[in-house]
């Protein structure tokens, strides 16, 4: 059995620490006495929403495991260990085919295996009102579909849905998704206060992208955004590309609810690290990414299209934008997600350097640019 050592200072706690590991997984910790010429050491990020990466998306009706081989190692390549398939709104039979798709490359693919362990259904149960459902097809918008919802789950892992309480009995049928093993977020939405509040009662645990997929102008007070951000048993997920939220917005979000009760994803989609020009793509059809990153919907610019950057790449944001500590930056995309990911799949957590858990580890240089990436599954 192989054992490596790696040194580093913790991104969490600030101490100088060795971490030993023996055939991947973390055996023991040493605090240092010296922090000289040492990197960042952090867990592998943990990423609850990737639609695609690289050149490859999730909801293309092309996509192979071959495909998802490919994108659980370029993801890793940029700090991202473990991560949850998202699978947007479409047909039944399209959602499930994806599906497959993702049980064939977890069954043929150790490294997929040990990276991804659950999916993400973003729709189809959410707002068809314009502004609210996004880039998603109207078309396939349907209400909440427990018996749907089943089926997949009998072909992969459904980590969590995502949902809008607006539809007629959402607080019954979210709570009987929750009888089915799967966790449930409020998202895409033109919901009110009460809505939000009778599905945070029923069941749902989480937030998808706070602050999006939502009306652009809204009631100054109550309304859905508020609630959510003072509900303490909704967990926010955060898009911190700098154009998914505004740096006061992101900080407000955090200090509200607590590091605790947020967790940052890329909401990455194909173009992530493509050159800026004019796409067509599953997501939204006709798409133009700016040279800053910005990914908007052609026939209406002001409407977001996904996210074309890496969950390194929100760090870097986060880390040196806004004014909070990088601590909890990376807890938000190591720690926190980590947890809430062994919750959705029962399979303990991930994202942190304790003996006993997978020896996912990232060193990171001054700039917060991954150097190595140690990941079990590839190793």
């Amino acid at each position: 059995m192989s054992t490596k050592r790696y040194e580093g200072r913790d991104v969490l706690t600030g101490r100088s620490v060795r971490v030993t590991a023996r055939s991947g997984v973390v055996e023991e910790l040493e605090l240092l006495d010296t922090s000289a010429n040492l990197p960042w050491i952090s867990p592998g990020l943990v990423d609850l929403q990737v639609n695609g990466f690289g050149g490859i998306d999730l909801n293309s009706a092309d996509l192979t495991a071959d495909d998802v081989s490919q994108m659980t190692r370029a993801l890793a390549d940029h700090g991202t260990t473990s991560w949850v398939p998202t699978i947007i709104t479409q047909s039944h039979d399209h959602i499930a085919e994806r599906l497959r798709t993702l049980a064939q490359a977890v069954e043929h693919d150790p490294a997929v295996a040990a990276a991804v362990s659950c999916a993400h259904i973003e729709g189809p149960f959410i707002s068809p009102e314009d502004g609210p459902r996004g880039a998603h097809e109207k078309q396939f918008v349907r209400d909440i579909s427990v018996d749907e919802v089943r089926r997949w789950q009998e072909i992969f892992p459904i980590g969590y849905v995502t949902v809008s309480p607006h539809w007629d009995g959402a607080p019954r049928k979210i709570a009987e998704l929750r009888a089915l093993g799967v966790h449930v977020a409020i998202g895409h939405t033109h919901a009110d206060a009460r809505q939000v509040a009778a599905a945070s009662v029923a069941g749902a645990t989480m937030s998808t992208h706070l602050g999006n997929g939502m009306k652009a102008e809204i009631a100054r007070h109550p309304n859905l955004l508020w609630e959510q951000i003072a509900d303490p048993t909704l967990d926010a997920g955060l898009i911190a590309d700098g154009h998914h939220l505004p740096v006061a917005v992101l900080e407000t979000v955090v200090r509200a609810k607590g590091v605790d009760h947020c967790f940052l994803v890329s909401d990455s989609v194909a173009l992530a690290g493509s050159p800026p020009g004019r796409y067509t793509t599953p997501i939204g059809g006709e798409v133009v990414l700016s040279a800053d990153g910005r990914l908007a919907l052609a026939h209406d610019e002001r409407l977001l299209a996904g996210a074309a950057v890496s969950l390194a790449h929100c760090v870097r944001f986060a880390a040196s934008q806004t004014q909070l500590p990088l601590s909890d930056v990376f807890a938000m995309a190591t720690r926190v997600p980590g947890k809430l990911l062994g919750e959705l799949t029962g399979r303990g957590s991930v994202g942190t350097i304790t003996a006993g858990t997978r020896a996912d580890l990232v060193t990171w240089d001054s700039q917060l640019n991954p150097m190595e990436i140690i990941s079990t599954g590839l190793s």
